[in-house]
């Protein structure tokens, strides 16, 4: 399995040629390729990666508005996601349901919720081919069933709108905003996971130096026992 980190920048103004494009993955197994959602700064530009479907993990514009015009493939999303993008000219669409395995061109993804937006519900997948497997969250604040979510994952990949700075903040009762880095690398020391890369990059990581920001990230994982780096737009990484 190929992953291709085909956008690295969350939401935001600043942009760069490591970080240019809004956060996106390509997916290529055998002759398949699966796109991992697809916001506003695809919109008009993504048909030329010829995805044969596209999986959404929320629908804020940074994650589902590149399909406003529509899409020449099938788009995978929760219910709720697709209650918010109402407004996007998608004909071939297909609902996921939580917990419940989808093989989509012979990959196979289980949504699992995650605590982010209350406007937005998100979700991370659980994407499996065979015994090689990986957990993808981009827009994450805390995952609910995190021991089964990261259950036999040999890399995680997470939420880059901070690194140790606190970015949450109190909707009446409940809590919306990103984990940093640092508390997401806690968690995979505490479920197993040896491996992860960082993407939705924010002004921290964009607007920082390069090198510096990969020697803070990997650092913080070398002190939980943890290889990590930062994603930067064209990166590709094969699993086996």
């Amino acid at each position: 399995m190929k992953l291709t980190f085909i956008g690295t920048r969350g939401e935001i103004e600043a942009r760069t040629p490591e970080h240019g494009m809004h956060t996106a993955l390509m997916i290529s197994h055998g002759s398949a390729h699966v796109m991992i959602d697809c916001g506003l700064d695809w919109l008009g530009n993504f048909q030329a990666l010829r995805p044969q479907a596209i999986v959404l993990t929320l629908a804020h514009p940074d994650h589902a508005w590149g399909l406003q015009d529509g899409a020449p493939c099938p788009v995978f999303a929760p219910e709720l996601t697709w209650k918010t993008i109402e407004h996007c000219s998608v004909t071939d669409r297909h609902v996921l349901e939580l917990r419940n395995r989808t093989t989509i061109r012979g990959i196979t993804f289980e949504p699992f919720a995650v605590e982010h937006s209350i406007r937005a519900p998100a979700v991370g997948y659980h994407v499996s081919t065979g015994r090689v497997c990986f957990f993808y969250s981009s827009d994450v604040l805390f995952i609910p069933e995190r021991t089964e979510a990261l259950k036999d994952v040999q890399l995680y990949i997470g939420d880059g709108a901070t690194i140790s700075r606190s970015f949450v903040r109190k909707v009446g009762n409940k809590l919306v905003g990103h984990a940093t880095v640092k508390t997401q690398l806690g968690w995979c020391a505490k479920e197993g996971v040896r491996r992860a890369i960082i993407t939705h990059c924010g002004p921290e990581i964009v607007e920082g130096d390069p090198a510096q920001m990969q020697k803070i990230v990997a650092a913080l994982a070398a002190e939980r026992g943890l290889e990590a780096c930062i994603a930067c737009d064209g990166m590709e990484v094969v699993l086996r």
